[in-house]
């Protein structure tokens, strides 16, 4: 498998109430050159995160840094997260720090489609709803919020709430599955189709 699979996630939330939170703040452009899926997460949210260029000076400030959120794998956000490039390096950074589930009320295309392959799964509630929750959460510290991807529900304290998330997102973040594994299982077809196509355009063979 190339990403964590789960079905059930109970983690630390944190909650950072800001609308269009883009992929230069969830992982500042500096760090694209990096090509590895692995390392991206200590440089998450690096602009907010630290106080100096070096990020050897942490921002209390930052909810990421304080006691009780620095394990946190569930975000709550504000609408339209992960806005900007279509950088698939910004959920690498999410899921290398360790979160498994973004609830907001609303998420960019792109991101969308580059979070469900990399593990995390991206709720999306009404605004009501996670306005509940980052009270929530501000009130009781490091307090965990559940994800059930078979009910399709969240569950904080006493108080569930019902999401949708399309089935082929599930069915990735649940078998751990990226672009290349969904291809590798297809191989038998691949294969039959080459060398079908192989004999059928033998000229080209030198090319293969």
């Amino acid at each position: 498998m190339s990403v964590e699979n789960w079905t059930i996630h109970t983690g630390v939330a944190v909650s950072i109430p800001r609308e269009d939170i883009d992929t230069d703040q969830i992982l500042p452009k500096q760090f694209m050159k990096l090509i590895d899926k692995k390392g991206f997460g200590k440089h998450l949210f690096y602009d907010w995160r630290y106080l100096d260029l070096e990020g050897k000076i942490p921002n209390p400030d930052f909810i990421l840094n304080q006691v009780g959120f620095t394990n946190a794998s569930v975000l709550i956000a504000g609408k339209n997260f992960g806005c900007g490039s279509s950088r698939e390096h910004a959920p690498w950074a999410l899921s290398d720090f360790g979160f498994r589930a973004i609830l907001a009320p609303s998420f960019a295309d792109i991101f969308s489609i580059n979070s469900a392959k990399n593990g995390i799964a991206l709720v999306r509630l009404k605004e009501e709803e996670i306005h509940f929750l980052g009270e929530w959460v501000s009130k009781n510290s490091g307090s965990q919020i559940r994800i059930n991807l078979e009910t399709l529900e969240v569950q904080a304290g006493d108080q569930t709430f019902h999401f949708h998330l399309d089935s082929a997102s599930v069915n990735r973040i649940r078998n751990g599955w990226d672009d290349i594994d969904i291809t590798l299982k297809h191989s038998k077809e691949i294969f039959e189709f080459e060398q079908i196509r192989k004999n059928e355009k033998s000229f080209l063979e030198v090319y293969w």
